[in-house]
């Protein structure tokens, strides 16, 4: 009896780590930034903000938040897989490396703004 209740704990805790270890290799190494990627991301912050992109959109819409992130399963090579989104009371800008050294930034798009329709998140004045 104690074997097989032995065993049945083995199988299970088995699967459980078999699950948290595919989680993590399939999911989040992907889309989590390690430290150096953390800081070159904001370094992208940066560059975004002093693209003229970025500034052609700061004098028509109004400007709420930048959020930065990576996606290694979209594929390419580094930095291609990094990412700034610029939000707007109107729609999101989406920006990239313009180039492999990602010395400037470019917009590659835009797409929906959860501010349109909603209101900021911070309770502060507005």
């Amino acid at each position: 009896m104690k074997k097989k209740l032995l065993v049945g704990v083995l199988i299970v805790s088995l699967g459980i780590n078999l699950v948290v270890l595919g989680d993590w290799l399939l999911v989040k190494r992907g889309t989590q930034p390690t430290a150096e990627e953390k800081i070159a991301l904001s370094e992208m912050v940066l560059k975004t903000v002093e693209s003229t992109d970025y500034q052609t959109i700061a004098s028509k819409e109004k400007i709420i938040a930048i959020d930065r992130g990576m996606d290694k399963s979209k594929g390419g090579a580094f930095p291609y897989y990094f990412g700034v989104n610029v939000y707007t009371d109107t729609q999101t800008h989406i920006f990239s490396c313009a180039d492999a050294a990602c010395a400037t930034m470019k917009s590659d798009g835009t797409m929906y703004s959860i501010y349109k329709d909603e209101d900021r998140r911070l309770p502060f004045d507005q």
